[in-house]
């Protein structure tokens, strides 16, 4: 009796055990959902590096922000290569003027062009990472874009979050400018809800590892700025529908 009952307790005590360390539960991350009444496809041009470090490559730059958008519901983003393909069939070393973005656009087939600027970048822990994104709409997205793509008005905005809707012929339909330091709180806050859905739970750091991994903490902030021109893509359709009624 005295074995069966020890027997029984290490068989509790194994259940138990394994039910501490079961796996978390999974959940799926937030979704981007794209404000545009049909299936919209745009490109993305690689984006200026004006950090003054070297070792931010635009091309890996431009991947994470075709990511970003590809993943948004609703919304098609070709891969970078097809773009750099484009400008350089047409002779284009930059993409500099609406009107060269607009070539672009009709040469891949697309209703809008997204281009960028990488502004802050410090991989230390806690990171530092800086982008401004201005969606230059083709007219199936109901834009009229003219300004110049590197107007430091548009692609310099560094101190703070912000952004704007086009209204104006000589801007872009939409600009998003995201300046995010892992030791704000706030932004903190973003990056843990960001995480859920998308780490691995259960791990020593956990969702802190997005402030480990510069790699992980420029995909958030890419998700954040795109988030951002998205808003801002809702608010201007909903301004120009109601202009229209």
């Amino acid at each position: 009796h005295a074995t069966l009952a020890l027997g029984a307790f290490f068989v509790l005590l194994a259940v138990s055990m394994t039910g501490c360390h079961a796996r978390p539960e999974l959940q799926p991350p937030g979704v981007l959902v794209s404000p545009y009444a049909a299936d919209a496809a745009v490109a993305v041009i690689p984006p200026r590096n004006e950090t003054g470090a070297s070792f931010v490559d635009p091309d890996l730059m431009g991947d994470k922000i075709v990511a970003a958008l590809a993943q948004t519901r609703g919304l098609r983003c070709l891969p970078l290569n097809r773009t750099i393909e484009a400008m350089r069939a047409l002779n284009l070393p930059a993409v500099t003027t609406p009107m060269e973005a607009q070539q672009v656009a009709r040469a891949l087939g697309v209703d809008g062009i997204v281009a960028g600027t990488v502004t802050a970048y410090d991989p230390y822990n806690p990171p530092v990472f800086g982008v401004t994104l201005a969606l230059y709409a083709m007219p199936s997205l109901g834009g009229d874009s003219g300004g110049p793509l590197n107007d430091p008005r548009l692609l310099s905005m560094q101190a703070s979050d912000s952004g704007y809707t086009g209204a104006a012929g000589n801007e872009p339909a939409s600009v998003e400018s995201v300046h995010l330091d892992a030791r704000s709180h706030d932004v903190l806050l973003k990056l843990k809800r960001y995480a859920d859905g998308r780490k691995e739970a259960g791990t020593a750091l956990d969702w802190r590892v997005y402030t480990a991994s510069m790699d992980l903490y420029t995909q958030f902030a890419v998700h954040e700025a795109v988030h951002g021109l998205l808003d801002h893509e809702w608010l201007r359709l909903a301004q120009l529908a109601a202009r229209q009624n």
